[in-house]
């Protein structure tokens, strides 16, 4: 039995390293357009795509009016754009995260949501927070992978 035990924790410990960067593909981070802030847009770590969380603000900056299915659908428009730029598409998408100003709002971000993933929905959570950036109404982020990786 011990030696079943070490073996496993080996082969935990080998696998962590192997994630580590030590062993396995570099991550390279992508900045977000603009002004500098403290955060990359994505990441990428061989075929996998990791987003920032994305808010419902339009290409000046600012949230889009209209409330949550407003928001929701901009958000993912903003996700799909960052997702092409980087060689991937909301197919792709494994897993997101959704942060509700108001958990109340939930169902209707999920009339919007479901549109953007006709083929597949990745897995998800979501949770309410005690505020959001800007006054948002929701944020968004994703994992996905990518089928170019140049």
């Amino acid at each position: 039995m011990h030696t079943l035990a070490r073996s496993v924790i080996l082969v935990c410990v080998a696998g962590a390293c192997a994630h580590s960067g030590r062993g396995g593909a570099p991550a390279e981070y992508v900045a977000p357009p603009g002004p500098a802030r403290p955060f990359s847009e994505v990441v990428k770590v061989g075929r996998m795509l990791y987003l920032a969380g994305q808010l419902g603000t339009d290409s000046t900056g600012k949230l889009v009016s209209g409330g949550i299915q407003a928001e929701t659908r901009q958000s993912l428009e903003n996700i799909k754009h960052v997702l092409v730029t980087n060689g991937s598409s909301m197919d792709d998408v494994v897993k997101c995260t959704a942060m509700l100003a108001d958990i109340k709002e939930w169902a209707a971000m999920n009339e919007v949501y479901v549109t953007f993933f006709p083929h597949h929905l990745p897995a998800r959570s979501a949770f309410a927070t005690n505020g959001l950036v800007m006054g948002g109404r929701i944020e968004l982020e994703c994992m996905a992978t990518r089928t170019r990786t140049k």
